[in-house]
């Protein structure tokens, strides 16, 4: 496993954890739709990416010609 894939696991593990506990003390509420909704999918889609090596961002800037990263 690279360093690039440990720091988006453990980027969207910090983004869920730190919205799952704001939850927990009632700083937020996550049982309506808000934008901290976003701040979710966000957060678990780094996680994913750094666990499957997809990102969907990356084939969409790919097929909009964006050069990859060597």
């Amino acid at each position: 496993m690279t360093t690039d894939r440990i720091v988006r696991i453990m980027a969207g593990l910090m983004i869920l954890l730190t919205l799952i506990l704001a939850h927990l003390t009632h700083q937020i509420d996550l049982s309506h739709p808000s934008w901290l909704w976003l701040t979710a999918f966000v957060g678990l889609n780094l996680f994913q990416s750094g666990i499957t090596r997809f990102c969907p961002m990356d084939s969409i800037l790919a097929k909009l010609g964006v050069r990859r990263a060597q």
